[in-house]
């Protein structure tokens, strides 16, 4: 019988670890000559430098040990062989194969996988030709000069953020536009902008009964027929990413415009799917086949490197270590590019929709803390937040470092300045500022304590060359498998997420009664907040 995490030996040599480590600081692990180049190294577009950790040789032998005690390697084979490792939901884990090769040797059920992802990619791209080119037309004869991409979760957070973090490779003739909530503002504010003989629409719903992005797809489906006035105006405005033909096919939009994706796909992971179909059109079929080369790169890297030089393997162990036994409860994504604003969001539901669990892989509760919080912001945005809490708050929060060495727009010198606050940030953290270092600038006694910086805040510091189409794939692929190595080591299974589904069981229940149909018994909380509703809308 397998041990509990906490009752592995190798946990319990890292409590103990721990003990010798809690009081060191980053200004004595930096005595060594030589730490920031032990501990730091490239693998493809991306460089690492983790040496502000509080770790030294031992904690990262330690930390490879448990790894290993989880069996991780194997773990990562099951993943990308097609093992269904999904055993809550008995389903295979290949977001790998979608940006895998068509030689690729995947297979699941005894079905080629490679050969139907990407009879999937070039549908994506004869559709993509044909919009671009002008030659797909609305209904009245014009080119679509707007895009709307309906989804929630894993549809639109994708394709939104790689939208945004790829607009300098988009084509500047179209508009994009991404839905998701189902509050009726933030459809309506859309419709405001865009033409109806002018506008593709592109719902995103695997079983195209998705309430939010229904309702959503429904009313845009109104508003166009309003306007238009022919109810089939309908299929050559709208397209679905989807498996299901028969309520495709109802809602008016043929087949042939339905683009494929499969089980073996998590929603937070479908981005390089079809899901990522407006993402597509936006950057094109090159760009985007760059990207997802980007994927293949740190896919490749994750499956083949080992576990002392595997980039998503170190960071998962550090953020471990923090997480378990420094008692860190969040961790800050800060990617220095207004492009990437949208980064920190999506791996909010990457990270916390993952491993956001409290039941081990045996269905037994856990003992020990599982996901952290994910936040994060761009920039100096972020500096003039929230930076004061890191810099001397009360919490340890271990902070990522997302830089890139050349910008999309060098106006004067911006990028220097940004760049400067970059390197800044994390030195400020690590070293702080002492008390004599503040005597000797003559601050006054009565100022000093206010003004003293305890530094020793871990980071870690991500730098690229620039924000490419493939750095991206690199830089999303690099999160996915950190996120999947904590989980297998935190022994849960990060692929399913019924923690989502309660709160819509509850709504449809509640939504039927606002509708004065069945009424259904409540806590007297709710029962009071619904009488106030209903008799206030």
């Amino acid at each position: 019988m397998a041990h509990k995490l906490d009752e592995k030996k190798e946990w319990k040599l890292l409590l103990d670890h721990f003990k010798e480590m809690e009081s060191v600081h980053l200004k004595d692990l930096f005595t060594e000559k030589n730490r920031a180049k032990t501990f730091s190294f490239q693998t493809n577009d991306l460089f690492i430098d983790y040496s502000k950790n509080l770790i030294n040789q031992k904690t990262l032998n330690l930390l490879i040990n448990l790894a290993k005690s989880s069996n991780i390697s194997e773990k990562i084979n099951d993943m990308f062989s097609g093992k269904k490792i999904n055993e809550t939901e008995n389903r295979s884990v290949l977001h790998t194969a979608l940006r895998a090769p068509l030689d690729a040797n995947i297979s699941v059920d005894r079905e080629n996988v490679s050969a139907l992802v990407h009879s999937v990619l070039e549908k994506m791209k004869v559709f993509t030709d044909k919009i671009r080119s002008g030659y797909w037309k609305g209904y009245t004869g014009k080119k679509i000069t707007s895009v709307v991409n309906i989804g929630i979760g894993g549809s639109d957070l994708g394709p939104m953020m790689a939208y945004e973090a790829l607009k300098p490779y988009a084509n500047d003739t179209i508009d994009f536009y991404f839905v998701s909530n189902i509050d009726g503002t933030h459809i309506a504010e859309v419709l405001k902008k865009i033409n109806p003989e002018e506008t593709l629409f592109i719902i995103a719903s695997k079983t195209f009964t998705t309430q939010e992005t229904m309702t959503n797809a429904f009313t845009a489906r109104d508003w166009l027929i309003k306007n238009l006035k022919n109810d089939d105006a309908v299929g050559n405005h709208f397209v679905a990413v989807s498996t299901n033909e028969i309520n495709v096919k109802s809602f008016g939009i043929s087949p042939e415009n339905m683009f494929e994706f499969w089980d073996w796909v998590g929603g937070r992971y479908s981005l390089t799917s079809s899901v990522g179909l407006s993402l597509m059109i936006a950057i094109g079929d090159e760009s985007f086949r760059e990207m997802l080369h980007g994927f293949h790169l740190m896919d490749m890297h994750f499956k083949n490197a080992p576990l002392e030089e595997n980039m998503p393997i170190i960071l998962a162990l550090i953020g471990i270590w923090y997480h378990n036994f420094f008692g860190s409860e969040s961790h800050a994504i800060l990617p220095y590019d207004q492009y990437m604003f949208r980064f920190p969001a999506y791996f909010q539901q990457g990270d916390m929709e993952s491993n956001g669990k409290s039941t081990s892989t045996s269905g037994e509760k856990v003992n020990w803390k599982t996901g952290p919080i994910i936040w994060g912001e761009s920039g100096t945005n972020g500096q003039h937040a929230f930076y004061q809490l890191i810099h001397q708050g009360t919490r340890l929060i271990p902070c990522d470092f997302i830089g890139f060495c050349k910008s999309h727009n060098p106006l004067s010198d911006h990028h220097d300045k940004l760049m400067a606050n970059f390197f800044a940030q994390t030195k400020a953290l690590a070293f702080g500022k002492s008390r004599d270092e503040l005597e000797k600038e003559g601050v006054s006694e009565k100022l000093i304590p206010h003004k003293i910086f305890s530094g020793n805040r871990p980071s870690n510091t991500i730098l690229a060359e620039q924000l490419t189409p493939s750095v991206l794939g690199q830089l999303i692929a690099l999160y996915e498998h950190k996120i999947f190595v904590q989980g297998v080591i935190w022994d849960i299974y990060s692929f399913d997420q019924w923690g989502v589904e309660l709160g819509k069981v509850l709504a449809n229940e509640i939504l039927n009664e606002l509708k004065d149909k069945d009424s259904a018994s409540h806590d007297s909380s709710t029962e009071h907040l619904l009488s106030f509703y209903k008799s206030n809308r």
